[in-house]
């Protein structure tokens, strides 16, 4: 009877009509999502083969559906207007659950952000140097400037980012699309011939889950979202976030695989293994080999566009639970909070750290491997299960299959670092 209630909730929220603020959070939803799922899951994903793909494209589309839907209760459930992640988490768990949760939230996040410093230091220095023909220019000064500009326009307040983001992510879908049909003719259709054995089939399911995760991945920017829906629709909060969390899903899966089977489909294994050897998104890879002017060009700046519009969620949820873990550890040691320092003090600190690590240029895909998949799983599909069973506001959604489905696919992409050490 319950889940028939809240069914009938959700599609009341339907009914109530798309607003024109439903689609800006469901493009900044997408926007911060799509950056990874285009740059980098081509890669990984193809290297196993067509077929294991098809398994991927059929898994992750419940897999990322209902595990940001379980977060979004998770924040809408409080009953305070404007309690995000982080004082949710220690309103329900306590002070110390609660500071652990907020550490593991924040390193979630935060190692995604350092990658897309790098990754938007490699694409415009490999356009730089393949498409203008000009020399490499020095990678501290690029990658300074770079993320300078990224970081100014989260200075510039939440309502300008959205408007930013809305303003790269329609060019982003047309074009993304166009790209997607456009490199059909390259197709190598041989790729379907090839079905691997059950046991290697598995495998490379097990084993690029952990990057599927982290390529659909929305959640820096579920909080505040919540946030936002809590303060516009009150106790219709949760209802809402499902009606917009499923079309974000949609959307994303359509586009997002498209364009990966199409990548996959167009360049050899061998190819995506060189690509991920370069560390360079895959659009800056297609654009270097690829005999099209029009690849050559619109390549690189789908990859950057991507980049921009998923840094500015990921910021936003980094800089969120930083400040959290900084505001509870002041509060415990009986220290005044000083809201304008401790924001200077992030500030200052994320850009020298996205600085640092994007003048190393570590391998992008080794930190999502051993990164960011595990722990995303960790607070995306496993906490907001747990506080479903521990969390008396939310026991209304206990007892279903998709929660056993949703905390499956969690432990899957954590251990899927274990097999991969071990196979």
């Amino acid at each position: 009877m319950q889940e028939e209630a809240i069914n009938t909730q959700v599609q009341e929220a339907g009914r109530q009509g798309w607003t024109r603020q439903d689609t800006t959070w469901m493009l900044s939803l997408f926007g911060t999502a799509v950056g990874a799922g285009i740059l980098f899951l081509p890669i990984n994903a193809g290297m196993g083969g067509f077929w294991p793909l098809v398994m991927m494209a059929v898994i992750i589309g419940p897999m990322t559906y209902l595990a940001h839907r379980g977060l979004s209760r998770f924040v809408c459930s409080s009953q305070r207007e404007n309690s995000d992640i982080t004082h949710v988490v220690e309103e329900y768990f306590g002070v110390g659950a609660g500071k652990a949760i907020t550490l593991l939230y924040f390193f979630a996040i935060f190692p995604i952000v350092l990658i897309y410093g790098v990754g938007i230091t490699n694409t415009i220095d490999s356009f730089i140097v393949n498409q203008l023909g000009m020399a490499s220019p020095p990678r501290w000064i690029l990658s300074g400037v770079l993320i300078l500009g990224m970081m100014s326009v989260m200075v510039s307040g939440e309502k300008f980012m959205l408007k930013v983001t809305q303003f790269l992510v329609y060019p982003l879908v047309a074009i993304l699309a166009f790209m997607s049909f456009y490199l059909i003719p390259s197709w190598k259709m041989d790729a379907l011939t090839q079905v691997p054995a059950a046991g290697e089939f598995l495998g490379t399911v097990w084993l690029t889950i952990p990057v599927l995760v982290f390529a659909f991945n929305h959640s820096p920017a579920i909080s505040q979202f919540s946030v936002s829906l809590k303060r516009e629709h009150g106790k219709n909060a949760s209802d809402k976030a499902d009606v917009i969390l499923r079309n974000t899903t949609m959307m994303l899966v359509g586009f997002v695989m498209l364009f990966v089977f199409s990548c996959v489909l167009s360049l050899s294994p061998e190819q995506l293994a060189e690509s991920k050897e370069q560390n360079l998104a895959i659009l800056s890879y297609l654009a270097n080999v690829h005999e099209s002017g029009f690849v050559s060009y619109f390549g690189p700046i789908i990859a950057t566009i991507a980049i921009l519009s998923s840094f500015f969620g990921h910021y936003m949820g980094a800089a969120e639970g930083l400040k959290g873990l900084i505001t509870k550890q002041l509060a415990s040691s009986k220290k005044e909070v000083s809201g304008k320092k401790v924001d200077k003090f992030i500030l200052g600190f994320m850009f020298f750290t996205i600085w640092g690590v994007a003048i190393i240029n570590p391998s992008i895909l080794g930190m999502i491997e051993a990164l960011g998949g595990p722990i995303i799983a960790a607070i995306l599909y496993l906490m907001p299960m747990y506080a479903v069973y521990k969390v008396p506001a939310l026991k209304a959604y206990r007892g279903r299959i998709s929660n056993i489905f949703v905390v499956i696919a969690g432990l899957l992409a954590m251990t899927a670092i274990l097999f991969g050490m071990l196979s």
